[in-house]
């Protein structure tokens, strides 16, 4: 776990139509899709080239009934979920659901930071390999973290004393703050800044590498989708658009334009 603790190892999206969601995400980003094979537990798995990234699964019944929605998590990978996982409510943050066993998988926690945004706990079982080198920018994984946070400042204490995450590069944003980049033991991986006053509440927004942001932001219309922000350019050179999808998940995707 040495090699991937403090750092995001995984995504999933829960939602409320797993089927419409597969599809989407297989045209739009280019995902191929195959069942886990988990018994008793629906769990897709999505990869871009050989390369596992992502897992899709059905919102169960009793979530949806609090009136949960459709949403992205990220995991990060942790030595101790537990210990992790009382330290988040320590420094008050929230313990969504305690930390459980993923038979022959791992053990993972749901939590959430002091300003409310989920993020998940992960360490796996066994000691499996470390996963593959990916070229930066490779097109279906996973190229940005964002965190729409209350506020951005405390938000990045939180985690900088739980994970040890460092300050990179900070931009200027105006009237809404400072985008604060950050590093987890490498490059930079994310940003977090402000939210908008329009967002309800503090979030982390996953970033898709696609090869041409034009003809993906295209895709995204053309499947029913919807394209809140951009195509906008932003420092070094990339586009971004953030979306969501059919059933209302926020997503982001970052790639070259033309």
């Amino acid at each position: 776990m040495a090699a991937t603790a403090n750092k995001f190892v995984w995504y999933d999206l829960m939602t409320t139509d797993i089927q419409a969601a597969e599809i989407f995400y297989a045209k739009v980003i280019g995902w191929e899709a195959k069942d886990s094979g988990m018994p008793g537990h629906p769990y897709t798995l999505f990869s871009a080239d050989t390369v596992m990234v992502a897992g899709l699964m059905p919102m169960p019944p009793e979530v949806v009934a609090r009136g949960a929605r459709p949403g992205w998590n990220g995991y990060i990978g942790v030595d101790d979920v537990d210990a992790c996982a009382a330290r988040v409510k320590a420094s008050g943050g929230s313990v969504h659901h305690e930390p459980q066993d993923i038979p022959q998988v791992g053990r993972y926690a749901v939590v959430g930071d002091p300003q409310g945004a989920v993020f998940m706990l992960f360490s796996p079982a066994g000691n499996p390999p470390a996963p593959p080198e990916v070229a930066p920018g490779s097109p279906g994984h996973v190229g940005w973290h964002e965190l729409q946070a209350g506020d951005q400042q405390s938000a990045f204490a939180f985690y900088a004393d739980l994970f040890g995450w460092t300050k990179a590069e900070a931009v200027d944003m105006g009237p809404i703050g400072v985008y604060q980049i950050f590093a987890t033991g490498g490059p930079p991986v994310g940003g977090m800044m402000n939210k908008l006053p329009q967002i309800p509440a503090p979030f982390w927004l996953y970033y898709f590498n696609v090869d041409n942001i034009d003809a993906a932001v295209a895709r995204v219309g053309g499947e029913a989708g919807q394209v809140v922000n951009g195509p906008q350019q932003v420092p070094g050179g990339s586009w971004i658009a953030q979306c969501r999808d059919p059933q209302g998940a926020m997503f982001a995707m970052v790639g070259p334009r033309g």
